[in-house]
């Protein structure tokens, strides 16, 4: 055999194009672009009783899925890029069958049509495996569900690296009025999300556990099935949906006693048209500056005024009728912030409570008690 010529696998399999892409567009996802250890930046395949296991980790988060194949000879694994390999299937047709193959000394060719490469290879004796160990808890929840939470406080995580206990979202299993709920907290020292909904059997007594921020994006990308399990132990986290799994270290941290940041006296009262008053903010924060992006809002009976000044391109403001009748309050809030936060919200219509200029609001929903935000002030 020459130098260059591909290896005869000992391993065959065949795969449809389709099911490769998507499992490798999951578990790719995990993989750092900068790896201090090679074997980090490759995917590990193995063939176990004629099923298809993909895995990626960065050393704190692990990814694998089963991928269905079309025919299937031999056994044992291989471990390749995982950057080349996705590149080379997303390029390949999107009706194709892609045969990959490798033999005992670790060599691998994949095929597809006219199309053939030969893939390096690292032993994937070598590949590290995130040991999961006891969990201490198990519950289910519908995949809809588990995306809503995060995708309501997933905006109020923060990104400074010094706090690095407020770097995910806290979840935990508080009484709420007598009933046990699950809860998902996040703060950046500026906002505060939280979401309850109602504990799933299985979840009382867990731990207080902070999930990471990655490991958090990548949850909220996965799919899999109507059913999401999630598996918790004081240092980790399992999530299973349907055949792809997502195995995380959680944040060795404390999280902030987040309760005495929310209001309690707000009384302060206004009922807000959500899309009105973001799209109006939106407007005014045109000229704001980067560094400020302070939005002043005066509320007066009935009304609430928007506006901007900035020294350099001028003033803007803006006017929308609201349901209020608490006496004059200006406030002011970061344009972003607030941006976020009436996304997060959601609906039609929105609950604001305020106190007095240099305290936190309040948002909720129109109706229903399950989520609020909290934003600190700014100087306008």
């Amino acid at each position: 055999m020459s130098r260059n010529a591909a290896p005869e696998a000992g391993t065959t399999i065949t795969l449809e194009h389709a099911a490769l892409k998507d499992a490798l567009a999951f578990i790719t996802r995990v993989v750092e672009r900068r790896n201090t250890l090679p074997i980090l930046g490759n995917v590990l395949i193995r063939v176990e009783d004629g099923a298809i296991r993909m895995k990626a980790t960065d050393l704190d988060i692990e990814a694998e899925t089963t991928v269905e194949a079309g025919a299937v000879e031999g056994g044992g694994a291989i471990t390749v890029s995982a950057a080349t390999l996705h590149d080379i299937v997303r390029k390949l047709a999107s009706n194709s069958q892609i045969t990959l193959g490798w033999n005992s000394a670790g060599q691998a060719t994949l095929k597809s049509g006219r199309s053939r490469f030969t893939l390096h290879t690292l032993p994937p004796e070598d590949y590290p495996d995130l040991a999961v160990g006891d969990m201490s808890h198990r519950f289910t929840l519908p995949t809809s569900s588990l995306h809503a939470m995060i995708q309501t406080v997933q905006f109020a995580v923060s990104t400074e690296e010094t706090r690095y206990y407020l770097n995910g979202i806290y979840v935990h299993c508080p009484e709420k009025d007598g009933t046990a709920t699950l809860r998902a907290v996040a703060t950046d020292g500026h906002r505060l999300a939280l979401i309850d909904i109602e504990a799933p059997e299985g979840s009382a007594g867990m731990p207080g556990v902070i999930v990471p921020r990655k490991t958090i994006g990548e949850l909220a990308k996965m799919a899999g099935g109507e059913q999401a399990t999630i598996e918790l132990s004081p240092v980790k986290i399992r999530v299973t949906c349907g055949s792809r799994v997502l195995t995380s270290k959680l944040i060795d941290g404390t999280f902030p006693d987040y309760q005495r940041v929310i209001p309690q006296r707000n009384e302060k009262l206004a009922t807000l048209d959500r899309e009105e008053v973001a799209t109006a903010a939106d407007r005014v924060s045109t000229i704001a500056s980067e560094r400020g992006r302070a939005v002043k809002c005066e509320f007066t009976e009935g009304k609430l005024r928007l506006s901007v000044s900035n020294p350099d391109p001028g003033t803007a403001e803006d006017e929308v009728a609201v349901d209020y009748a608490g006496g004059e309050l200006t406030t002011g809030f970061n344009a972003r912030y607030l941006a976020d936060c009436l996304a997060a919200i959601g609906g039609d219509t929105v609950r604001l409570s305020l106190s007095d200029p240099g305290s936190p609001a309040l948002f909720r929903r129109a109706t229903g008690d399950d989520m609020l935000v909290v934003l600190m002030p700014m100087r306008f």
